[in-house]
């Protein structure tokens, strides 16, 4: 291994998954049982997570595993290393390079020209490649020239360039009823247990959850709702070697082309998340008869479904939808935000100010009470006050509800939402998915829910039907 890793993090800790040391073993004994290198693994995977954290760059990255991975897999296709080579071979011929861009005019930008030209538009330069340490570091995603859709800076925080789809997803009104786990798989025919949307009860010495043949309310358990996060920065297409795993330029979606994934599961141990299956079958009876539109991208790639035996898997984002081949109407919509009751499921655009999840997310209970449309007279008044559909009272000895007294009865009825948060923040991913409600502790351990996976056809641990390899037990996040 070549001027590999220390084995501590930056706190001193031997871990370095946020899952833990044992899920550490369980990966490295899964890598084991592949014909690939368990170590390079392991430690690209460790490595990749610094990367997010901005404690590598890209470069000191890359030039750590380019040896390795050559001779592991006989190439190096990870993200960062054609922007790599090609900043590296522009520097070596920098005066051509500034007498060329000195010619430029007209309507043909700087960009163009370096496209043309076959390199990135930061090639002048190394410094761009460097990873960040503020919260949103800049994405080294793969991006595809073919495609339309996000800028590569896009974030997910509401005021990017381009389309970034993600979602906003609150605990409080979720009710664990697992539909949108049955929707996704209706839609995506994904194997038994490979749940790629997932709703875990937990309790984690903080907050209690009841019995589940014991209790008042189905939102009386504390819920974690968990797809896969489609990271601006994701650490699993930094250690992928063959582009399977890539983010996609349009709508800044991450996903595994199945006809290129090699099935060596590195992105599996990269991912702080727990997100990623392996297919240890073919897709299951049925999926084979799936519209080539379900599974096929704008790009033509293989990037849904269920996956040929020996790839990885994960949730997607539903691609058919958002390139409009399922219709013009199903852009901007997910098979599981539209099968949530409480519509706990905010899915959009979140560059956007005005899509569902950033509205959501900006008013919380308002958006609660639209979605629960309640009966009583006085809740719709302040509802449509705070709307703007109707004019409040100047004073609360007048007629009718002033602004502040339909706030504070809407907040009452719905809460505040003001505890938000994205998962495991500190590692610097810059997910796509925001949460409101309680963060799972760091002690958070998963109980059964009100609705069993059994009871709707579903399987909540997979090691019980096939894969006794995949990582189960304990809040696999």
């Amino acid at each position: 291994m070549s001027d590999a890793s220390d084995d501590s993090d930056s706190n001193g800790n031997d871990t370095f998954h946020p899952l833990g040391e044992a899920a550490e073993d369980r990966f490295e004994e899964m890598l084991e049982e592949t014909e690939y290198d368990a170590e390079l693994g392991m430690e690209m995977a460790k490595d990749a997570m610094r990367l997010t954290k901005g404690e590598l760059t890209d470069e000191e990255f890359y030039d750590r595993y380019h040896e390795d991975v050559v001779e592991e897999f006989g190439e190096d296709e990870r993200p960062m290393a054609g922007r790599i080579e090609a900043a590296r071979e522009a520097d070596s011929d920098e005066g051509a390079v500034s007498e060329l861009l000195s010619t430029i005019g007209g309507d043909e930008s700087r960009r163009d020209v370096m496209k043309k030209m076959g390199v990135g538009a930061s090639a002048v330069g190394l410094g761009a490649f460097g990873a960040s340490q503020s919260p949103d570091p800049p994405t080294s995603a793969v991006q595809d020239e073919d495609a339309e859709g996000a800028d590569a800076d896009a974030g997910g925080d509401g005021d990017g360039d381009g389309t970034q789809w993600g979602m906003a997803l609150d605990l409080e009104t979720c009710d664990g009823c697992l539909s949108c786990v049955v929707a996704c798989n209706a839609e995506h025919q994904w194997n038994d247990g490979a749940n790629w949307m997932y709703i875990l009860a937990y309790e984690d010495g903080i907050v209690e959850s009841p019995e589940p043949d014991d209790f008042d309310s189905t939102r009386d358990f504390n819920y974690l709702i968990r797809p896969c996060q489609h990271c601006t920065d994701a650490p699993c297409e930094k250690v992928c070697p063959t582009t399977a795993r890539h983010t996609r330029d349009a709508g800044g979606l991450v996903l595994t082309d199945y006809d290129v994934c090699i099935g060596c599961r590195y992105c599996q141990v990269a991912c702080p998340y727990g997100v990623n299956y392996f297919q240890w079958e073919g897709p299951p009876e049925g999926a084979e008869e799936m519209d080539e539109d379900m599974i096929y991208d704008e790009r033509d790639r293989w990037v849904s479904g269920a996956g040929p035996q020996g790839v990885m898997e994960k949730c997607v984002f539903d691609p058919a939808r958002q390139d409009g081949q399922m219709g013009e109407d199903m852009v901007g919509t997910t098979a599981c935000e539209e099968a949530c009751p409480p519509g706990a499921i905010q899915f959009g655009d979140m560059n956007d100010p005005d899509s569902d999840p950033q509205q959501y997310l900006e008013d919380v209970p308002l958006a609660r009470a639209l979605e629960d449309d309640p009966d009583e007279e006085e809740l719709q008044d302040a509802i449509a006050i705070l709307e703007g559909e109707e004019e409040p009272a100047d004073d609360e000895d007048d007629d009718g509800l002033t602004e502040d007294q339909a706030r504070r009865l809407v907040e009452g009825e719905y809460g505040d939402g003001s505890s938000q948060f994205q998962l495991l923040e500190e590692y610097n991913t810059n997910p796509n998915v925001r949460y409101i409600g309680n963060e799972p502790g760091p002690n958070a351990e998963q109980v059964p829910g009100p609705v069993a996976y059994d009871d709707v056809g579903m399987v909540d641990n997979r090691k019980n039907v096939l894969d006794e390899g995949t990582v189960d037990g304990g809040l696999d996040l």
